[in-house]
């Protein structure tokens, strides 16, 4: 495997930017299923992929969800195109003998209920990063948000009480115009050991 060219690490990290503004241009299906296509390759523990993926587009769909966001959060997620929930399926190691069939994982969180919620948020967690890279290397820019009511949206969109919300992402193409500007970084002097 080879290095990315540089305009595309500028692409996905550099020049990429979390987008509170959005156009109003409209996203295809086909570009809704190449982001899930594009995340699903990503590695996850015992490629488990515990996260679920809801696509909110409709306007009766996006006024539920925003009936459960903080305020700072509500504009945004009405003027971005798509915003997708990121959830967590609890039961995510019921699906192991399919997705990793090299030996039978599944009682390796199935006897065990804190392991099985650890490994779900982390692992349905580096999806929703995944997810914002597959964006962003599509050219699509992206607001991650985790400002709502959990127990709120679970209850309007998952009432069946088996997923659970993690972070919601607006996506679409960002009005540059209205960035912040952008915050500081840590160096890598106080963010990291070689040891």
């Amino acid at each position: 495997m080879s290095a990315l060219p540089l305009d595309a690490q500028k692409q996905l990290f550099h020049d990429a930017r979390t987008h509170h503004a959005f156009l109003t241009t409209a996203l295809p299906e086909n570009t809704i299923q190449s982001l899930y296509e594009l995340t699903r390759w990503a590695p996850t523990a015992f490629n488990a992929a515990p996260a679920r993926f809801v696509f909110v587009q409709s306007a009766a769909a996006k006024e539920s969800l925003c009936s459960t966001l903080s305020p700072g959060n509500v504009a945004q997620t009405q003027a971005a195109p798509l915003t997708v929930i990121v959830a967590i399926d609890r039961q995510f190691y019921e699906r192991l003998p399919e997705l990793f069939p090299a030996f039978d994982a599944r009682p390796i969180y199935a006897n065990n209920t804190a392991l099985a919620e650890r490994a779900g948020l982390q692992n349905a967690s580096l999806q929703a990063a995944y997810l914002i890279m597959a964006a962003r290397s599509l050219g699509l820019d992206c607001g991650p948000m985790t400002g709502f009511d959990v127990a709120r949206l679970d209850a309007l969109f998952f009432p069946e009480g088996q997923w659970t919300a993690n972070i919601l992402i607006n996506i679409g193409h960002g009005d540059h115009q209205a960035l912040y500007p952008r915050g500081p970084r840590l160096p890598f002097a106080d963010a990291c050991r070689i040891v």
